[in-house]
Order: C-alpha cells, then sequence, then structure tokens
C-alpha cells in the first residue's frame, strides 16, 4: 500500500460517524464477529536498519481486537463506544495523528497478524474498516538504491549477473590422440 492511512485520518473517520455500528472486513466476505473487543491500543515507534545500511524512523498506532469465541452479539459495537475507548488511551499515551494505524487480528481460521485498512466506508448503519495484508518490501531498492554489500560480494535484491563463459569448439581442434597411436 503506498499511502497508508495516518491515525489522524483513520480517527476522524471515527469521529465523524459516532452513531454507526463499527465493521471489520478482514478478508472478501470474511468479518470480525460483532462480539469483538477493542483489547489494547498500541503506539509503536520503529527503528529500523535496511539493507543498504539506512536508519528508517516511523511510528504506528496499533489496534488489537479480540474475536470471544463463546459470545454472540447481532451488532457491532457503535463507533462511539470505540471512541470512548480511544479516549480513555489518549489520556494516558498521547497518540500521534500522523503514525501509520494498524489492526491486529486473529481468529481461530485466521492467524494473528497486524493489517492496513485499506478503505473505510459506510455501509448502511455500519462504518466498514476494509483490512489488507501489510506487504514486505526492500526500502533500498524502493529508494532507487541497492542493498548495503559492497562491490567484491552480491548484492542482495537484484539478481545476481550470470557469469559469461567462453565455448570451445572440440569439433576444430586437432586431436591429440589419433586412432592407432596407443595413446588411449
Amino acid at each position: 500500500m503506498n499511502n497508508p492511512i495516518t491515525w489522524g485520518e483513520f480517527l476522524q473517520q471515527l469521529t465523524d460517524h459516532p452513531a454507526l455500528d463499527l465493521q471489520f472486513q478482514y478478508e472478501a466476505g470474511k468479518w470480525v464477529k460483532p462480539s469483538y473487543h477493542i483489547t489494547e491500543i498500541k503506539l509503536a515507534p520503529i527503528t529500523s536498519v535496511d539493507c543498504g545500511g539506512v536508519v528508517n524512523k516511523w511510528t504506528e498506532v496499533i489496534v488489537q481486537l479480540l474475536e470471544p469465541e463463546n459470545e454472540q452479539q447481532l451488532r457491532a459495537m457503535k463507533v462511539r463506544k470505540a471512541l470512548s475507548i480511544i479516549d480513555i488511551v489518549q489520556k494516558a499515551v498521547p497518540l500521534a495523528s500522523d503514525a501509520v494505524v494498524k489492526i491486529e487480528f486473529g481468529n481461530s481460521t485466521f492467524a494473528t497478524r497486524q493489517m492496513l485498512p485499506a478503505a473505510i466506508h459506510i455501509h448502511g448503519e455500519n462504518l466498514v474498516i476494509d483490512l489488507q495484508a501489510d506487504a514486505v518490501q526492500c526500502k533500498a531498492e524502493t529508494r532507487g538504491g541497492s542493498c548495503g554489500t559492497g562491490a567484491e560480494t552480491e548484492a542482495c535484491c537484484v539478481p545476481a549477473a550470470k557469469p559469461k563463459v567462453a565455448l570451445k569448439n572440440l569439433a576444430t581442434e586437432t586431436a591429440c590422440c589419433t586412432p592407432g597411436s596407443g595413446c588411449c
């Protein structure tokens, strides 16, 4: 995803629609059960060094959802309830509006992972958050550079150049052994 949704954009969508039910779709046609809970909101400052030796820094806000196995509910929580949870969190830990927002979710048939909100839209009485998997990328390659490997070693993000092999035409060379000479 080129431009992930920021926490500020996500929060604005929630603030604009407090009376709607908050629904999460984690795969086409697969929804987080309406009995879900927002169990925690994490503020995660990330510092990494990529394969090109460049330090990268960004912040993520991760909203963790729990889908209880034994609870049944027909309607998802209202956006206003999610906003009240966010308010409690933001009183304890200020959440950066420019942070990348991720939703962490898993259940018995879907391995827990962090996903990006790909789209936020209204469908009837629901504010729907469509989720998509985050993609792995080589930041050095994305910058147009290459890995931090030296000229004497093979780069890890570009196909290795195949060495050229000189071919020898054996049919044109004179034989070193002739029939009947006893050399073989």
